[in-house]
């Protein structure tokens, strides 16, 4: 298996094993593999049978092991167990699903909430960052040298990437913040770890500054290479590549016969999660759509409804409820484009190089790929609010089932799009991490896991750093 980048100015393939190191490509691009392997129903049979038999990281082990070839598969298998089991995930299942009760089902097949939030910091993001940091300390040990990771985080990867890879050897973290737009839970989880290799910076900014540092930083090849630059950010296809194996987890346990159709309700803001969505759909798996839930940042849903890709400024980038979705620049998303236009990289880099540099936005509702989206991949999608939120959190309360800001917009979104067959909604994050809008919606504070106790008394460590890039570097460069 080797893989691309999507902006392809050397036309270089390169091994997993290598990407997962360097996380942006050298052109500025994000690495994809060649093709994507084909599932037959044989194989989803055989992988039901897995599932039953030996668990979610024996099917793990499958399903990474189509696009991971350079690590023996014996080690693979190593790697998925100690990242997916009962002692780091509440349970054995490590994903269960649930039916939701039928008073708030208005699909035959039943909406269904996938629990990918019973990890170390309650949020979705640990499923892949688990994984993460056993591939980097194996990968690093094997080659015998260290890695300085750079990544940027609107509420959860931060933290599932801080406690990740905390204690492992060989490996630095610098994680940057937006000053004052995360949850006091949030910051608690991030500011209150104090260890020499993990660095917390608050930015003067909104998520997008964040993130345009980590990859100004990345795009300096001298620098990045000095210092062992690599990234945990869904920019690094391993994260991705995780995610892919819940949805078929999910499907596996929502359905009875191997070609069932689902349908996935995603809340997203960075394009990440989905995305891994639309490569199990590419890739064979029975979904028939794929319904992309936004907040009032509304980027993503603006384009498949429109065609019109147009990034906010940070003025324009509103502070909501669900703030792990407060984001104008989707990076993933140039994923989704670069299959949409034919993995022709020269109508990406017109698209995502020429015209978002110039102006901030592209076009393709005039295209014939626009026309039939729906058709060839399955997007469909919603925007949800406050009051949404709001309402679907106390409405779903008052049945015995609470669910954050961010499941909640997933939620609202997907009754619009609710259909013959199930609907599973990927949870985002326990509810304990958004308080303030759980009390607004219920009444009642949410039940804080034992695990978590004191953690909001806890002191804390940050340091504040200019949004800028060559700040930045200084900052780095003295700690490394």
């Amino acid at each position: 298996m080797r893989y691309i980048s999507t902006r392809d100015l050397e036309s270089r393939q390169v091994g997993f094993s290598d990407i997962l190191l360097a996380g942006l490509a050298p052109d500025g691009g994000l690495y994809l593999p060649v093709d994507y392997p084909q599932l037959d129903r044989a194989t989803l049979a055989e992988w039901r049978q897995l599932l039953a038999d030996e668990g979610y990281a024996a099917v793990g082990h499958r399903v990474l092991g189509l696009y991971i070839d350079d690590i023996p598969s014996d080690d693979l298998l190593g790697i998925c167990r100690r990242a997916w089991n009962g002692q780091v995930f509440a349970s054995d299942d490590v994903v269960p699903v649930t039916r939701l009760p039928e008073s708030g089902d208005d699909a035959p097949g039943g909406i269904w909430l996938a629990h990918l939030s019973d990890g170390p910091t309650a949020a979705f993001k640990d499923m892949a960052m688990q994984l993460l940091g056993q591939l980097f300390e194996y990968e690093l040990a094997r080659r015998g040298t260290t890695i300085t990771i750079l990544g940027a985080t609107s509420g959860d990867t931060g933290s599932a990437a801080e406690y990740a890879m905390l204690g492992r050897q060989g490996i630095d973290v610098f994680m940057l913040t937006p000053a004052g737009r995360m949850t006091p839970f949030q910051q608690a989880q991030m500011f209150s770890i104090d260890d020499p290799h993990i660095h917390n910076l608050a930015v003067d900014g909104v998520f997008d500054d964040c993130q345009d540092l980590v990859k100004a930083v990345m795009g300096d090849a001298e620098f990045k290479q000095r210092h062992r630059l690599g990234a945990v950010n869904s920019i690094n296809w391993a994260r991705v590549l995780a995610q892919l194996v819940y949805y078929v987890v999910a499907w596996l346990r929502v359905t009875e016969s191997d070609d069932e159709q689902v349908s996935f309700a995603v809340p997203t803001g960075n394009f990440g999660n989905i995305c891994a969505g639309h490569i199990a759909r590419q890739m064979g798996l029975p979904i028939k759509h794929l319904v992309l839930a936004t907040n009032e940042n509304d980027v993503l849903d603006e384009f498949f409804r429109t065609g019109r890709y147009r990034v906010r400024s940070a003025a324009e980038t509103a502070a909501t409820s669900s703030p792990s979705m407060d984001i104008s620049k989707a990076s993933n998303f140039e994923r989704f484009v670069f299959d949409l236009l034919g993995r022709d990289p020269a109508r990406l880099r017109k698209r995502f190089v020429d015209q978002l540099g110039s102006d901030g936005e592209f076009d393709l509702s005039a295209t014939a790929e626009f026309a039939t989206i729906e058709q060839r991949f399955g997007f469909v999608s919603g925007s949800s609010s406050h009051a949404d939120r709001v309402m679907t959190i106390g409405a779903m309360a008052e049945e015995g089932v609470l669910v954050d800001p961010h499941t909640a917009d997933a939620l609202r979104v997907a009754r619009d799009h609710a259909g013959a067959e199930p609907m599973i909604v990927l949870e985002t994050a326990l509810p304990v991490k958004f308080a303030e809008t759980i009390v607004e919606a219920t009444g009642v504070e949410p039940q804080v896991p034992e695990r978590f106790a004191g953690l909001l008394q806890a002191p804390r460590k940050v340091d504040e750093i200019a949004n800028d890039a060559g700040a930045l570097k200084e900052y780095i460069a003295a700690r490394v």
